[in-house]
């Protein structure tokens, strides 16, 4: 079953169990993912639907934090609710020893050894990484393996 698909199923469980956070969390989604696919004017991947969750997810931890500064702690809870809901639709998180590897071999395939050279290594693993880790800490490991010369 397709992401899209299984959203749309969730959305009616739902809609059934009255669990009025999981729904509108999951119809937010749903608009995203249509937002899309009417802006491109095509149907939208697996791999689509989890750029958009991860996108969607992004801006609710900005917003969770911003709302703890506010000391706008209510807001900040309903934030993470829906974090939590739309991590549900993201692949298995990679631990953190795999990730280790995956930046050592990427490291090692691309032939980086300078800072500068970390757009390569980043663009060779952020197909195999995508959705299933937060791309800033990837980002801040693979700057730390190289030095800045």
């Amino acid at each position: 079953m397709s992401l899209k698909t299984r959203l749309l199923e969730d959305i009616k469980q739902a809609m059934r169990a009255g669990d009025r956070t999981r729904l509108t969390t999951l119809r937010m989604a749903t608009a995203a993912i249509k937002q899309r696919e009417v802006d491109e004017r095509s149907e939208v991947s697996d791999e689509d639907v989890v750029q958009i969750i991860e996108k969607m997810i992004k801006q609710r931890r900005e917003s969770v934090s911003q709302f703890r500064q506010g000391g706008r702690e209510e807001r900040a809870a309903a934030e993470q609710a829906e974090i939590e809901v739309l991590a549900d639709y993201l692949p298995e998180p990679l631990d953190q020893a795999t990730l280790d590897q995956m930046i050592d071999q990427a490291i090692a395939d691309s032939g980086a050894a300078r800072v500068a050279d970390m757009g390569r290594v980043m663009a060779a693993l952020k197909p195999k990484v995508q959705g299933r880790a937060d791309m800033r800490e990837v980002s801040t490991r693979v700057r730390s393996r190289l030095t800045a010369d």
